[in-house]
């Protein structure tokens, strides 16, 4: 009998052994993976009657859709260039579906930003439609906090409609603080008023209603053309859509069919701006054959050590990749490294 006690005993301890391990295995971290992504021809996201080259490639980042269990967050440090993002570092205090909403309205305003101006640069004439300011964040002393919500559309104050960005500023600074305020918001294609006061706008000390934003506008072009990504969001893709709308515009084959993939944002004045993970992107574009990596040289805020270019030149080497790795300022840098090579 005691030797069954003790091997029973045995057999509990082993079972209760593996159930801890298990649910220590399994049990959630606060961290997402972020790891080389997917290659997709920028091409097939453009709508035009003039037939899109499939030549220019963007990269994205995988992102895990929430944070991973312990034994993914351990197995992480076993992959290269997979990295764990904490859910504030990542989501900066929003929910999932806020961050999603924020991407899907970077991927827009990125959208536009390209068919503007590679129109302009086809020497067409493009117009920016002003519809005005989405709603990126709200700050903890707005007084709209709880009323307003990321990815709406403030078109307009105290019945006065803006023309512009900078319009709409300077009618807000202009008023007291504690001054009333009433906004007319577009959310979700309908129209809503929210009521509030005049605030001190963090960072800044002048009147305003304590909000992040970026101009919401729409493009118009001819011939007409349209970029859908899908539920690709964010605004990295910016580049490489404008040198496929320039291709559109201009009916030119810009690579000569060679695989081009590249990153960067774009303004509205041709310039490429910094984006994350870009050492992932070069590992992404490497795995799917790409002769040509365009990386940004953008520096503000930043060492030049640390700029898109100099990591993604680091990585290319790190990898013993054939790719090329070339710095891009604006627009300009790109199509022009096209034109002499191709």
């Amino acid at each position: 009998m005691k030797h069954l006690t003790k091997k029973a005993r045995n057999w509990l301890i082993t079972i209760l052994t593996v159930v801890v391990l298990s649910v220590t295995a399994l049990w959630p971290t606060d961290y997402f993976l972020e790891s080389p992504g997917e290659v997709f021809p920028v091409g097939e996201f453009i709508k035009a009657k003039t037939k899109a080259p499939k030549n220019l490639y963007m990269v994205t980042i995988s992102i895990t859709n929430e944070p991973v269990p312990v034994i993914a967050y351990l197995l992480s440090f076993t992959q290269k260039y997979t990295d764990r993002v904490s859910s504030s570092e990542l989501l900066g205090g929003q929910s999932s579906s806020q961050y999603n909403e924020l991407q899907n309205w970077y991927m827009e305003t990125s959208q536009q930003a390209a068919i503007y101006y590679a129109a302009k640069k086809a020497k067409l004439l493009p117009k920016l439609h002003y519809h005005g300011v989405y709603v990126m964040g709200i700050q903890n002393n707005s007084s709209f906090k709880g009323k307003l919500q990321i990815g709406d559309t403030v078109l307009g104050a105290n019945g006065h409609k803006f023309k512009s960005t900078k319009e709409m500023m300077d009618y807000l600074q202009q008023q007291k603080i504690g001054a009333k305020l009433k906004l007319k918001v577009q959310r979700n294609s309908q129209t809503r008023t929210f009521n509030g006061k005049v605030v001190t706008v963090k960072g800044t000390n002048k009147p305003g209603i304590g909000i992040q934003l970026v101009e919401h506008t729409t493009v118009s072009t001819k011939p007409t053309v349209k970029i859908n990504a899908g539920d690709i969001g964010g605004p990295s893709a910016g580049l490489m859509f404008t040198l496929e709308a320039y291709q559109v515009f201009t009916g030119k084959n810009l690579t000569n069919n060679h695989k081009v993939a590249g990153t960067g944002t774009i303004s509205v004045d041709g310039k490429v701006g910094m984006i994350g993970g870009v050492d992932k992107k070069v590992v992404a574009a490497d795995r799917a054959g790409a002769e040509v990596f365009f990386a940004p040289t953008d520096s503000r805020g930043i060492k030049k050590s640390e700029t898109n270019y100099e990591v993604a030149k680091k990585t290319a080497k790190a990898i013993h990749t054939k790719m090329k790795i070339v710095p891009v300022a604006t627009f300009e840098d790109a199509l022009n490294y096209l034109k002499a090579n191709y």
